[in-house]
This record gives C-alpha cells, structure tokens and sequence, in this order.
C-alpha cells in the first residue's frame, strides 16, 4: 500500500513539474508585438490575431468579445480598439493592449448601442451606434464617453474622421444616405462669454445599402457602394453635393477602400465571388479578381505594395500584389475574418 501511495505521489510530482515546465516553455517562446503589425478579426473565434506585417506570421491571438466587426489601433500603437456589434444591439469597445497582447477593461457604450465603424483621430476613438442612430466619440486619457451626436438615420454603420476632427462623414445604410458632421465655433452673443462649438448635419441621398466608402487622398471625393442596386454613388466634397454614379453592377456590395495613390477603388461583395476594382479618374472598371465566395473588410499596405481582404466565407484573408493586381497569398488568421487595421507603435 506504501508503494502505491509513493508512486502515485511520484507522478503526481512528475505531472506538476512537466506542466510548469511546458507553461515555462510557452512564455519563453512567446513572441514580442512587432512594431508594425496588422490587426484581424475573426468572428468565428472571437478572437484578435496580431500579425507580423514582414512575415505575415501570426504572432498571437488576443479574445474579444461574442460578435466583433471593426478595429483600429491608437495612434501610437500601443492599444487596439474593438467594436461588439451585436446587429446593433450591444454596447461595448473591447480594448486591447497590443504590447502585453491581453484585454484590457472594456469600454461600456451604453447609452449608445450597436458600436460598429470605427476610427481614432486626435487621441480619441470614435465609433458609429448604429442601434442609436449616432455616432460617439470616447476619450481614453478620462477613460469616458466625451462626446455624441444623432444622425437620426437608419443603420449608421461606419465612419471617417478628418485629421483635424472637424468633420465626420457616416453612411446610413438602411436610409440610403451620407451624413457630413460638421463642427464650427460659435461666436458668443454677448462681451466675456467663450466661443463653443456647434455641430450640424447635413444628408446626401445616395442608395439603399450605401454601406462601404472611402474618401480620396486628395480629400475633394467619397465614393460609396450600395449592397442593393450594386451602384457607386459620388460625392463631391468640396460642394457637398452627388457629382456622379456609376452602375457598378457590385450586389451586395460590403466595402470600398482608395489605393494608397488614390488611382484606384476596390469593391468587396458579401455576395460575389469577384473583387471589383475602378479607376478613380475615368470611372472605369479596371478588373475582377477571383478571391473566393465572398468578402468584407479591406485594407491597403500604405507603401502601396498590396492590399489584403477579409474574405469571410472562405476564413482567409487574401493579399492582393497592387502591381499585378492578382492574389498573391490567403492568410490564416481565424474563421469569418473581418475588420483589419494598422498598428504602428511609435
């Protein structure tokens, strides 16, 4: 009985020392966060794959929550945001730490619901609530939601903020319109008082299921690509006013994104089996690209050399060459990926 019990108590030690010694193992091998890295979601996982931007490796994945859509980093690079979705029912940011790789403290959107497009300008994470028909804006130096504004429109879905913060573009997919968000100074009406700021709205018709959109490089042009009639519809910025439209013929349509040079616009469709890409100045369709059953989020390498779309039926990202305009490789980075972002750590 005394041997027995020896033994047993023996391997009960050789078990904890092994699995210290894996555990051991595992952290030692574990890589460090590259300073330039890109961000993938995967919807299916849950999860937020950090991958090397030069080896396109996958250096670790990081949990989010149950139904993840969107994600930008910090402008230094160190923190990484993520929108829980929920069809516009829930109410939180994940927040990562892209150093440590590991959550953080989420962020609670509420009253705000349906956090989906995002984007960090200014130090600042701004966020559609397509549940609230609004768009928020949280500050994580007070660790508080600064700032908020009604689109009333229906879905407003994502989002882009200029360099100065001045200005919010949103498209409102089930309205079938752009919101232009402008902020102002209000000059006081009597000696003493300060000048505040006051935001107005104006509303663009485009299409139903005007969804993805990008803005030129230039800054004078958005273009936005509607999931029901396949159409690109054109605005021109500078007047604020439908300059054109193109019969595109991209059902289902899900995101457009402008080539680094702003030469081009690719087009992803949840319902496609092709990417879509127009020539910016004819309006002139340049090529399909074959990249599987269907795709969401795209992002451009800013040197120019490729691009990479989340093509989420086919749990792959494909990198396009943007000299060949051809897939050069699918990555792995979970199943149903999506959003995709840059993080550049400063």
């Amino acid at each position: 009985m005394k041997n027995v019990k020896g033994k047993s108590l023996r391997l009960t030690i050789i078990h904890v020392l092994l699995v210290t010694f894996i555990y051991s193992l595992t952290e030692c091998n574990a890589q460090p966060t590259p300073k330039r890295s890109l961000l993938a979601l995967s919807k299916t996982d849950h999860t937020l794959a950090i991958v090397d931007a030069a080896t396109l490796n996958v250096i670790a994945r990081v949990p989010v929550g149950e139904d993840p859509h969107e994600v930008i980093a910090s402008s230094d690079g160190k923190t990484a945001y993520v929108s829980i979705y929920g069809g516009g029912s829930l109410h939180e940011l994940n927040v990562i730490d892209l150093v440590a790789q590991k959550p953080l403290t989420d962020v609670d959107t509420r009253p705000l619901f349906g956090p989906h497009g995002l984007t960090f300008v200014n130090g600042k994470a701004w966020f559609t609530a397509e549940g609230s028909k609004a768009v928020g804006r949280y500050d994580p130096s007070t660790g508080k939601l600064d700032w908020s504004m009604g689109t009333g429109e229906d879905r407003t879905h994502m989002l882009y903020v200029t360099a100065d913060a001045k200005k919010i573009y949103t498209t409102n997919v089930s309205s079938g319109t752009v919101s232009i968000l402008s902020d102002t100074l209000i000059t006081p009406p009597f000696p003493g008082a300060k000048p505040h700021e006051d935001w107005t709205q104006k509303i663009i018709p485009t299409a139903r299921g005007s969804e993805g959109f990008d803005v030129t490089p230039s800054g004078n042009e958005l273009w936005t690509a509607s999931s029901e009639d396949g159409t690109i519809t054109i605005i021109d910025l500078t007047t604020t006013k439908v300059s054109g439209k193109i019969d595109a013929k991209v059902k289902g349509a899900n995101r457009l994104m402008f080539t680094p040079d702003g030469k081009l616009a690719f087009i992803s469709s949840l319902q496609s089996t092709d990417l879509t890409i127009y020539d910016v100045k004819s309006r002139k369709e340049v090529k399909r690209v074959k990249i599987g059953h269907g795709a969401a989020g795209i992002l451009m390498d800013p040197d120019g050399s490729r691009a990479f779309v989340a093509c989420t039926p086919d749990n792959y990202v494909a990198i396009i060459d943007l000299k060949t305009l051809e897939v050069s490789k699918h990555l792995d980075v979970g199943g149903g990926p999506d959003g995709l972002a840059w993080a550049v750590q400063q």
